[in-house]
């Protein structure tokens, strides 16, 4: 088994298996919207998209973000604590990064599984008992493909519960997880990202208190759906 990681989409090479790490925040958003009961969360590209696959649906509840900031008309942002109590409609979601990566990866992989530290112990087994060959993705930072250090942190932490031969960047995401004492302190170690997202921050920081593993399962218009 190989474990390689991307440290941005733009990186990514196919792979049977793919995890996509968007830690601050939508893969941790995401599994925590279906740890709560949300029945699927569609992954749109753009803005737009999203509001044509709600409009294509009849149904569902908008959220996302850009720049961190909640996309103007959307009915929730992306900070997990919004998605805390479940709910019986789709949760269609745009996001500045995270939800393009989920896209690249269910592209170019066989199955694709969503990864934070929320679930971490969890996302790492379903990959391992696979057998198969990982790629780790991580989303990027600020829309561009460019290195987010709290995403390879991340990427670090799984990489760490994997066997298999390593390619350097896997190596190096182990290398950057082992340098911080705490999930917080890797974390908030990045020098980029909007102000204003430390309580967000702290949730996304907790490690292993969701045992689910979000998955791609097809494709719906241009959105990618997640469920469990």
């Amino acid at each position: 088994m190989r474990v390689d990681v991307a440290f941005t989409p733009s990186e990514a090479a196919a792979a049977p298996v793919g995890i996509v790490v968007d830690v601050l925040r939508a893969t941790s958003t995401i599994a925590q919207a279906l740890a709560s009961g949300w029945p699927r969360v569609l992954c749109a590209p753009g803005i737009e998209e999203a509001r044509a696959v709600r409009e294509q649906l009849g149904e569902g509840l908008l959220g996302g973000e850009r720049f961190g900031q909640r996309v103007e008309g959307f009915d929730v942002g992306a900070s997990p604590r919004e998605l805390l109590d479940g709910g019986d409609v789709p949760l269609i979601f745009s996001t500045t990064n995270g939800t393009r990566a989920i896209l690249t990866a269910a592209s170019s992989c066989e199955r694709v599984f969503l990864g934070s530290l929320l679930n971490l112990d969890a996302v790492a087994a379903t990959a391992r008992e696979t057998g198969e060959d990982i790629g780790i993705v991580c989303a990027g930072f600020k829309g561009k493909y460019t290195f987010a250090l709290d995403d390879a942190y991340c990427a670090g932490r799984i990489v760490q519960l994997l066997d298999g031969d390593r390619n350097d960047a896997a190596k190096a995401s182990e290398l950057i997880a082992r340098s911080f004492t705490d999930p917080y302190e890797g974390l908030t170690a990045r020098t980029y990202g909007p102000p204003g997202l430390d309580d967000d921050i702290r949730f996304c920081a907790r490690e292993n208190v969701l045992d689910v593993v979000p998955r791609f399962t097809r494709m719906v218009g241009p959105a990618a759906e997640i469920t469990l």
